[in-house]
């Protein structure tokens, strides 16, 4: 059986890129990683494709090229290229009511929300009031009833509040109504992204992918992991009443993703936190959006909105869910003084546990991490920022 002391690294780096492949060999020997891989395109071609380590400590199982893994928030990012695919095929405006598109969505004081707003967590939607279990998400009808009937914390457009879970539902929903197919938001990632960039990426992962593909998450312990956690988001999400523990912990809760049987749940669209894929696939993704969106056509317009400054609330970048200081723009999360990442311009989503993706236009750059042991930091974890700071350690040389 491997251990992530010896680790076997498979893939290939372009010359000058080898410090990422030495952060990546020191993230097993000296940070622990059990299982991983990170990907990097730059100008549309591939510099970094490295994988390694166990996948499944249970059986020694290696982590081979296409071991697919759940990235949880992650899939943010991943579901905003839907979107913005949408916009710049003209079917949805940005600075459109969401009501223009989805008119039951106006009930409760919501007539005014913008797509902006929503999809930048300011709609005050980051929970639900009414039950919402699995069954509910797999009944997508029925889930819209109640997020159409939903009201809003607070007066939508003053405040940033983390949507871990809801967003992508909502997103989805305003998808199946402006696609003249009416696809979910993870079949049209599926037709429009994954399917003609030829990657792995699963936000409806298929009965038909095998187990042993697939990565179990290795979860920190309970005490490790609250202890990793902000001194104030600890305390929010251990207290039941508080929006953070109603947004990440229950109804639906994040965990929805997991099955025992089947290490991923199957054919359950959760567009915020349930995509599994492969760190190619994200880079691969991220890459296009980065290097001007040919492959996908991606409008310009579509492309500058995305790397615009993030339009913040009202009262501030202060975020009630996460409570701290974030920035969030059109279903991406910014470069932030929580999560720093990129050059200016960057956009992307980090997944709990320690998986990132992002874009940086300006370095022409799209990039993906992820692993199977779950780090316990929301900062930043210490893999992936080893790995962001070897590859820009690079970059500057080639200025």
């Amino acid at each position: 059986m491997e251990s992530s002391a010896d680790p076997v690294i498979h893939g290939s780096v372009s010359q000058g890129f080898e410090p990422v492949r030495d952060a990546f060999v020191e993230n097993f020997t000296r940070r622990n990683e059990l299982g991983g891989a990170c990907c990097v395109y730059r100008h549309g071609e591939k510099v970094v494709d490295l994988w390694g380590g166990v996948r499944d400590p249970e059986s020694g199982a290696p982590w081979e090229d296409d071991t697919m893994v759940l990235v949880f928030s992650a899939t943010k990012g991943m579901s905003a290229m839907v979107m913005a695919l949408a916009h710049s095929r003209g079917l949805l405006d940005y600075e459109a009511p969401v009501a223009d598109y989805w008119p039951e969505f106006a009930q409760n004081g919501k007539g005014a929300i913008t797509v902006r707003q929503l999809l930048s967590h300011q709609a005050g939607l980051h929970m639900f009031t009414e039950p919402v279990d699995r069954a509910t998400v797999a009944d997508l009808d029925r889930l819209a009833v109640i997020m159409a009937r939903q009201k809003p914390a607070w007066e939508p457009g003053t405040r940033y509040s983390y949507h871990a879970i809801t967003l992508g539902f909502y997103e989805s929903e305003l998808i199946r109504r402006v696609d003249p197919r009416h696809r979910t938001l993870g079949q049209f990632f599926q037709d429009e992204i994954a399917a003609p960039l030829g990657e792995e990426f699963y936000i409806r992962l298929p009965e038909n992918i095998p187990n042993a593909r697939l990565a179990p998450l290795q979860p920190a312990a309970r005490l490790k992991a609250l202890m990793g956690l902000p001194f104030r988001f600890a305390l929010a999400v251990m207290y039941p009443p508080s929006h953070a523990y109603r947004a990440f912990a229950v109804n639906p809760g994040t965990v929805l993703p997991i099955d025992p049987q089947n290490v991923y749940a199957r054919n359950l669209e959760v567009p915020s936190g349930g995509g599994v894929g492969t760190a190619r696939a994200m880079a691969r993704a991220y890459g296009v959006f980065a290097a001007g969106g040919g492959e996908l056509g991606l409008k310009r317009e579509t492309l500058e909105a995305l790397a615009a400054p993030a339009v913040p609330p009202s009262r501030g970048n202060f975020d009630i869910c996460m409570r701290g200081e974030v920035e969030y723009a059109l279903g991406f999360m910014k470069s932030n003084k929580g999560i720093s990442f990129g050059r200016p311009g960057s956009y992307g989503a980090p997944g709990v546990g320690g998986s990132m993706g992002y874009a940086d236009p300006a370095a022409g750059i799209g990039y993906g991490y992820v692993t199977d042991r779950m780090g316990v930091k929301i900062d930043g974890d210490p893999r992936d920022v080893a790995l962001r700071e070897a590859l820009y350690s690079v970059l500057a040389k080639m200025r």
